[in-house]
């Protein structure tokens, strides 16, 4: 019997679906479940619907909620496996600081939480909690999974394995999705059976570097003749990913509203038809959190009306690698992980990558990918300068860092000058107040 603890348990949605996912696997059907999060209310929510999914499965799980950092080690405690999905400061008010401070500086964002002074700031929020983890973790689970969800991905999984004795595997739903999504978005749903696929890079900007159908014919010629003519013919959800296409030659695993911030290209103050004309959502995360919350009371009251939910088991690749490493039956996933060995060779070594990884019995071992085309490098090592020096930030707690990540990305570096850039770093470290540690 395993011991899962999923850590922001009050994430109740995609606690609902790793954890809901685990109770319909015979593998982990009876496994001990211990829900932590620092929230009482929203973890009570989640422990009376998991206990309904639980229910809806013969109640084979033992599930108990631990509440506060005072209880977080029991919460931990002999720990097979740990999922992480906090949210350090929240929508409201570190998600709202992110955004409000830059944009009075004149600096857009759509989404916030992986690269550009949003994911710097929620990084720098995010790691001392995970170094607190994780020196729980190594005195009452050291043999534990981690699991990170967790955004900034390459910079909280990079942090874990490079400054933690925790084995740390970063997961995202972007590689699943990517080419699947693709195909049936430019109607060709034929092609989805049997496909093959290369996907290496970085979280968020992983590229899909070779697809083929199930006979090996390369798939890629239409694909962009369908995606190119797609965007001359109306403004829809994915165009940004789509010139990304046109002129780099390749696919990106992460969603256009996304990818719209992550370089110097589509958000500028000088090309303000830019926006309209690739159908960028500028402040998009604020309005889904906003969304989010004002339905989650109606979902909650719908989910609660009966003692038993049903629950089918989702994509998420959390379950099946739980599984892989128990039973040692093999399981694909694309995770990041450290560069180590030169997994791409063309990116740094403490880089944290997103390529294809075996997981079994042994562990999670990351796959050989090779050299990225020399353009596609260069895109990851714009965001990997920013990973590298943002994680030296909070290790060192040395301001100076913080100033150097933000010079350093390439939106916020295109937008404004150097004094602005420290000024705006000034403002929001004063803004986040206790959110933060004290920097020298």
């Amino acid at each position: 019997m395993a011991k899962i603890t999923f850590m922001g348990a009050g994430s109740t949605v995609f606690a609902r679906n790793v954890l809901g996912d685990c109770m319909s696997s015979p593998v982990l059907a009876d496994s001990e479940i211990a829900l932590y999060d620092i929230d009482a209310k929203r973890l009570k929510e989640s422990e009376t619907i998991l206990s309904a999914i639980n229910k809806g499965f013969g109640a084979k799980a033992r599930i108990s909620s631990y509440l506060g950092v005072e209880n977080r080690k029991n919460a931990l405690h002999g720990a097979d496996f740990a999922v992480n999905a906090i949210q350090v400061g929240l929508y409201d008010p570190c998600t709202i600081t992110d955004f409000e401070v830059p944009k009075k500086y004149g600096l857009r964002q759509t989404i916030a939480d992986t690269i550009g002074i949003g994911g710097i700031m929620r990084a720098l929020r995010t790691i001392p909690v995970m170094k607190d983890f994780a020196r729980d973790m190594e005195e009452v689970c050291p043999n534990v999974w981690l699991l990170n969800y967790t955004n900034p991905m390459s910079m909280l999984t990079g942090f874990m394995l490079r400054y933690t004795n925790i084995k740390t595997a970063g997961l995202c739903h972007s590689v699943q999705a990517c080419s699947g999504n693709l195909l049936k978005d430019l109607g060709m749903e034929d092609k989805l059976e049997g496909r093959r696929e290369l996907i290496a890079g970085i979280n968020h900007m992983g590229w899909l570097l070779e697809i083929k159908d199930k006979n090996g014919a390369d798939l890629y010629p239409e694909i962009k003749k369908r995606a190119a003519a797609k965007n001359a013919a109306g403004k829809h959800y994915d165009m940004v990913r789509y010139d990304y296409m046109d002129k780099l030659g390749f696919y990106c695993t992460e969603s256009s509203e996304h990818n719209a911030e992550y370089n110097p290209y589509y958000i500028k103050s000088r090309y303000p038809q830019l926006i309209d004309q690739f159908n960028i959502p500028l402040d998009e995360y604020p309005r889904r959190c906003i969304e989010q919350a004002a339905g989650w009371t109606k979902q909650y009251e719908e989910m609660t009306s009966s003692d038993v939910i049903k629950h089918e088991r989702s994509g998420e690749y959390a379950s099946y690698i739980m599984e892989a490493l128990i039973t040692g039956v093999p399981y694909k996933i694309g995770g990041n992980v450290l560069n180590h060995g030169g997994l791409i060779e063309n990116l740094p070594s403490e880089a944290c990558v997103e390529v294809p990884c075996l997981v079994d019995n042994y562990g999670v071992s990351p796959c050989y990918a090779g050299r990225l085309p020399v353009h596609l490098a260069a895109m990851n090592m714009t965001h990997i300068n920013v990973h590298l020096i943002a994680i030296e930030a909070a290790v060192t707690l040395k301001k100076e860092h913080i100033y150097h990540a933000a010079m350093l990305d390439p939106l916020t570096a295109a937008e404004l000058s150097i004094d602005d850039i420290r000024s705006m770093v000034d403002e929001l470290i004063e803004r986040h107040g206790s959110w933060m540690p004290k920097y020298k």
